[in-house]
């Protein structure tokens, strides 16, 4: 794509970026004054540490790679340093990433000790003849390509490690925000986690990525969606980018990421209507969760079934727009 400039010679390209922090039972009655202002803080950090790459001209990869490590280093939110336990105590992280220019992607599944494991999505995508890498073996890779590894102590907090443990005493899965920091448990309230974003760079290239820690309780050596290209991120220039957030075994059988690109693709279906017919697929089978889907031309849709969606946009105006509840 050809970049567009005014009579000023000021290049007036649409970037677009949008991001997800998970989706659920996200009511103002379970999230205190105090913790939405803080999600809504981290929130607009993502926004502008991607708005900062995209506005010098950076690639969306960049973008999407810098919007994510902010939600990474977080202890809010269910990736990275805020991840949740399996049920045999572990911390185990997914990621991937696609550029929708190339259709290069790369994923990390199941890692124990990578910082930011979006970054070692990438470097699968970019220094290996790989797309997926898992366990130990894509924390040696990490390790090897020089990214920053941790101790297993590193991803640990408080409210996570009760989660867990209340998750075995009742036998049940805990997912994204079941139990926010500092509020009351909700009544078999399964909320759907990750993190991700999509962007549109200045050369008109789109960009995904997904990055979660799972489930609470999951079982030892779970993969759900979100490093699983087509299912949890997808990006291609010819149709959208696409994060999920949601029921990872089920957005994994409806394909859900490419089944909203192929819409947008093939049928000519508009982005709303067909994150709208995926997360209505979703639903019939017993899933729930919420969508980010960009196009070429910067249109955008943040669509969810649940009661609530932490997100956020920003694009060439360099407004910061967050959202939580529906």
């Amino acid at each position: 794509m050809i970049a567009r400039t005014n009579t000023a010679g000021v290049d007036t390209s649409p970037i677009r970026l949008v991001i997800h922090g998970g989706a659920g039972t996200i009511t103002r009655s379970k999230l205190t004054a105090e913790l939405e202002q803080a999600y809504t803080q981290v929130l607009a950090q993502s926004l502008t540490a991607g708005h900062t790459v995209l506005e010098a001209g950076g690639s969306s990869i960049d973008a999407v790679i810098a919007a994510i490590v902010v939600m990474e280093d977080s202890p809010l939110f269910n990736a990275g340093k805020g991840a949740v336990f399996s049920n045999a105590g572990r911390i185990e992280l997914d990621a991937s990433i696609m550029d929708g220019s190339t259709l290069m992607a790369g994923s990390v599944a199941a890692v124990t000790t990578i910082r930011n494991p979006i970054r070692a999505a990438h470097a699968v995508m970019t220094n290996s003849a790989h797309v997926m890498l898992m366990g130990q073996g894509a924390d040696a890779f990490a390790a090897e390509k020089g990214l920053e590894i941790v101790d297993s102590s590193y991803f640990y907090t408080q409210f996570r490690w009760n989660q867990l443990q209340k998750a075995i005493a009742e036998e049940h899965l805990l997912q994204d925000h079941d139990v926010l920091p500092d509020t009351p448990q909700p009544d078999a309230d399964e909320k759907r986690g990750t993190v991700g974003a999509v962007a549109l760079d200045r050369h008109g290239n789109l960009a995904a990525g997904t990055s979660t820690g799972g489930l609470t309780n999951k079982r030892f050596g779970r993969v759900g969606d979100s490093p699983v290209i087509g299912a949890g991120t997808y990006a291609d220039n010819r149709s959208v980018a696409v994060s999920a957030t949601g029921t990872g075994e089920i957005f994994i059988r409806t394909v859900a990421a490419f089944n909203t690109a192929a819409q947008v693709r093939l049928q000519h279906i508009p982005l709303t209507e067909a994150a709208d017919n995926t997360l209505a697929e979703i639903a019939g089978i017993g899933g729930d969760g919420g969508l980010i889907v960009l196009d070429a031309k910067g249109n955008y849709a943040m669509r969810f079934n649940t009661r609530g969606m932490f997100r956020g946009t920003i694009g060439n105006d360099g407004i910061v727009r967050v959202g939580i509840f529906s």
